[in-house]
């Protein structure tokens, strides 16, 4: 039930949090849509688009040109819960956002959170 509230958020209400977490500590947009881009394979034009439009959170992940094959890389604990071991896929990938987002507010450099891939 948790998860179909999450799915059925609108992107263009939570990418906005997302953005202003990274923000708050320094970072910037850029950097936000540089890892979403590296995550998902959207295009930074695509992701504007679907800001503008009424597309879900669980639609945006679920319709990824390319979900990075490196995502599987990460690791850690986000919001009390081990990404690796999260067992519903469309949360998996959106927890991976979650976590390489918490990176970057944490002060970890981009060649770490893309996982070596700049």
């Amino acid at each position: 039930m948790a998860n179909e509230k999450i799915y059925g958020m609108l992107f263009s209400k939570v990418y906005p949090l997302l953005i202003a977490k990274a923000e708050r500590k320094g970072r910037t947009r850029d950097e936000v849509d540089q890892i979403t881009e590296w995550l998902t394979g959207y295009e930074k034009e695509e992701i504007a688009k679907a800001l503008e439009s009424e597309v879900t959170y669980g639609d945006f992940f679920l319709s990824a040109p390319a979900l990075n094959p490196n995502r599987k890389l990460i690791k850690g604990v986000i919001c009390g819960i081990r990404v690796e071991d999260i067992q519903e896929p469309l949360m998996q990938e959106i927890r991976y956002l979650d976590k390489l987002i918490d990176e970057l507010a944490k002060g970890k450099a981009m060649e770490k959170i893309l996982r070596n891939q700049v």
